[in-house]
């Protein structure tokens, strides 16, 4: 089993974050190793989305925990199965995001070296979907 977490000040808010989280079907716009997810609209605990990964693998998708502070997945294909949180807590006017992930079966032992770094791109991604908008003032025009 290997494991990779890492942590972020976002400027969103924890609501912003967990609407970008918690908004499935939008997954692999911003997580290119999903190719779709089929399933309910809305975040929907206990309920196994459909899943295709990169090369055409097929699995499930579901969240296990979709409380205020922390969201929780697991996601698997053949040889390969992801577990991980989102842990999210007000800080100034963002949000301080951790996300962490562990990784089991045999694929996951062959492509351990690519996931380093994975959780940081996450977060990095996890930004743009989340970010406020800005309001140019008239200094900036």
């Amino acid at each position: 089993m290997t494991g990779r977490q890492a942590t972020r000040f976002l400027d969103a808010t924890p609501a912003q974050v967990r609407d970008a989280l918690l908004n499935p079907l939008a997954l692999p716009g911003w997580n290119p190793a999903f190719k779709h997810l089929d399933g309910p609209a809305r975040a929907t605990t206990g309920v196994p989305y459909g899943l295709t990964v990169i090369g055409g693998f097929t699995g499930t998708w579901h969240y296990t925990r979709t409380e205020e502070r922390e969201i929780a997945y697991t996601w698997q294909i053949p040889g390969f199965r992801e577990t991980g949180t989102w842990h999210l807590r007000p800080l100034n006017e963002g949000t301080r995001v951790t996300h962490g992930f562990t990784h089991e079966g045999p694929l996951a032992r062959a492509l351990a070296k690519a996931y380093r770094g994975v959780a940081e791109l996450r977060l990095d991604r996890l930004t743009g979907q989340s970010a406020r908008p800005r309001l140019l003032t008239d200094a900036a025009v």
